[in-house]
C-alpha cells in the first residue's frame, strides 16, 4: 500500500511591489566592460538590467555548467572508473587526468566545476554519453528544455567551435535551472574541495578560480570562462538579505568588476517576497488518536526575488490521511509555489502543527492500555 499524496486545491494571490523601474535596466544605466550581460531575478528570471542580452557569443568554459548538470542528473556518484587516453586527449585547462586513472563522476563534476578542468569534461561526456557526439546531442536537448532558444553546444568543455554560441540570457536561464540542483550549488559555491583520483587515486584539494567568492559578500558561484575568441567570461549568483540574483557577462575584460558593479545596481531594485499561503482551512486526518485531524505548517519560510508585481500560485499536497501518533513537525506534505508561466519559484515541507497521541481504550477488565496496534502498522508502512 502506497501513501498517496493528494493535491487539496490552488489558492492564487499577488505580491506587487512599487519599484523603481517597471521594466528591465539597459546598458544606460551603469557602464560595464562586457560586449554582453545580463542580471535576473534567480527564482522568477525577471530581467532587471541587461545589455546585448541576446547576441549570440562563445561562452568558453561557462559552458561546464550544462555539462556539470548533466553528470548530476545522469546519477553522479563516488564510483571508480577508469579513464582512458582517449577521454582526456584534449588541450586547455586540466585537473591533472592520464589515461589509466581512477576517479569518480562526482571528483569529474568539481573538476571542472572549480579547475575548469576541460579533461575532467571530456571524461565525463565519454562516460554518460559514450561519445563526444552524443553527449553534445544530450546538451543542446537539455537546452531546449530549459528555453535556451538561441544556444548551440560543439564541446562539452567550452573549446571554441564553430557552432558553439550561447547568449548571456540564455546562460543566465541554465544557471537558474541549474541552482535548484543542492549538489550543483555546493560544488560551484565551494573555494577548495578534496578529492582523490589517480592511479592508485591519492588525496589532491582542487581550487575554485572564481575570485568573487572572496571579492563580494554572499556571492555563491558559478563559473568562469576564458577563450582568445569568447575573452573573459563569467556567470555568478549572490544573495543579499533574501534577495537572489543571477549575473553573466561574456566578452568583458573586467569582469570582476563588472559583476560587483552591476550586482550592487541591482539589488537596490529589486525587493524579498514572502512565498506564503493561507494554511488555516488545511487539515491532517488522524486516524486512531485523539483528535481527528490537525492543522498543518510550513516547514521554512520562503523567499524569492521580485523586480515587477508577479502573481503566486500555491499548489498543495498533503497525506489523504495519518494514524496515530503524529508529531508536531512531522513531515506530512509539501507545498510549492508558481508564477503565471508555471516556473517554480519554491518549494517546501508540510509538517502538523501540533502532536496527536494514539487513542486509549478500555479493555474487558477495566483497565486502560494505549491502542499501540496502530502504532504497529504506522511503523510498518514508513
Amino acid at each position: 500500500m502506497k501513501k498517496l499524496f493528494l493535491s487539496i486545491g490552488s489558492l492564487f494571490f499577488s505580491c506587487l511591489f512599487l519599484l523603481i523601474s517597471a521594466f528591465p535596466v539597459s546598458a544606460a544605466g551603469i557602464s560595464v566592460s562586457a560586449k554582453a550581460a545580463v542580471v535576473i531575478c534567480a527564482e522568477s528570471g525577471e530581467v532587471v538590467y541587461s545589455k546585448n542580452m541576446d547576441t549570440k557569443l562563445s561562452m568558453a568554459s561557462t559552458t561546464k555548467i550544462m555539462t556539470a548538470l548533466l553528470a548530476l542528473e545522469y546519477g553522479a556518484s563516488d564510483e571508480m572508473i577508469t579513464v582512458t587516453d582517449e577521454m582526456v586527449a584534449v588541450e586547455g585547462t586540466s585537473m591533472g587526468l592520464i589515461g589509466g586513472d581512477s576517479v569518480s563522476l562526482k571528483t569529474l563534476v568539481k573538476g571542472m566545476l572549480l579547475e575548469s578542468g576541460n579533461d575532467a569534461a571530456n571524461a565525463a561526456a565519454y562516460i554518460i554519453g559514450g561519445s563526444i557526439e552524443n553527449f553534445v546531442q544530450m546538451m543542446n536537448q537539455k537546452a531546449q528544455e530549459i528555453g535556451m532558444k538561441s544556444t548551440s553546444f560543439e564541446t562539452p568543455s567550452g573549446l571554441d567551435g564553430e557552432n558553439h554560441y550561447s547568449t548571456a540570457y540564455d546562460m543566465a536561464l541554465l544557471t537558474a535551472y541549474a541552482l535548484k540542483n543542492p549538489e550543483f550549488r555546493q560544488i560551484c559555491s565551494a573555494e577548495e574541495m578534496v578529492v582523490y583520483y589517480g592511479s592508485p587515486p591519492y588525496r589532491r584539494v582542487l581550487s575554485n578560480h572564481n575570485k568573487l567568492l572572496d571579492m563580494y559578500e554572499g556571492a555563491y558561484g558559478v563559473k568562469t570562462g576564458f577563450t582568445k575568441k569568447s575573452g573573459r567570461c563569467l556567470v555568478s549568483a549572490a544573495e543579499r538579505d533574501g534577495k537572489n540574483l543571477i549575473a553573466v557577462t561574456l566578452n568583458a575584460p573586467d569582469d570582476w568588476n563588472d559583476h560587483i558593479k552591476m550586482f550592487d545596481y541591482c539589488f537596490e531594485r529589486v525587493t524579498a517576497c514572502e512565498l506564503n499561503a493561507d494554511l488555516s482551512t488545511v487539515f491532517l486526518k488522524v486516524t486512531g488518536g485523539t483528535s481527528d485531524g490537525i492543522g498543518v505548517e510550513m516547514s521554512e519560510e520562503l523567499s524569492y526575488t521580485v523586480f515587477n508585481g508577479i502573481n503566486i500560485r500555491p499548489k498543495i499536497y498533503i497525506k489523504p490521511f495519518e494514524y496515530a501518533p503524529v508529531y508536531k513537525g512531522e513531515v506530512v506534505g509539501w507545498i510549492e509555489f508558481y508564477d503565471e508561466s508555471d516556473t517554480l519559484l519554491g518549494r517546501t515541507s508540510l509538517v502538523a502543527g501540533e502532536s496527536v497521541q494514539t487513542a486509549v481504550i478500555k479493555n474487558s477488565i477495566g483497565n486502560s492500555e494505549e491502542k499501540n496496534l496502530l502504532e504497529k502498522i504506522k511503523d510498518f508502512f514508513r
